[in-house]
């Protein structure tokens, strides 16, 4: 059986995964309107809030359970209730192709 090429393979997001944007996907604010905007080939997205919050996470350098972690901090809120919320987000980001497995912790 043939494997699919690198670019086509989609992230399978878990809490080991280490996520980063995509090639082509931009994280920016948009001053005009006064709101961060997630820019994908041939699309404008407009994240709300938490989700920003998460995307700005995705550095290709932390975990999703230390991303989870951190948005329970600050949020105060048990990481098991919110868990399962980033890894949906995120998933789904990632099958759309705008996520990536950036580095793996060692």
């Amino acid at each position: 059986m043939e494997t699919a090429p690198a670019a086509r393979r989609r992230m399978a997001v878990s809490l080991e995964s280490v996520p980063r944007l995509a090639r082509g996907a931009k994280l920016r604010l948009d001053e005009t309107r006064g709101r961060w905007v997630l820019l994908v080939p041939e699309r404008v997205m407009a994240p709300d809030d938490i989700a920003v919050e998460v995307l700005q996470l995705c550095d290709g350098e932390k975990s999703v359970a230390a991303m989870i972690k951190i948005l329970a901090a600050k949020y105060a809120a048990p990481p098991e209730r919110i868990g399962a919320d980033v890894i949906e987000m995120l998933q789904d980001l990632a099958d759309s192709g705008f996520l990536i497995e950036g580095r793996k912790q060692p």
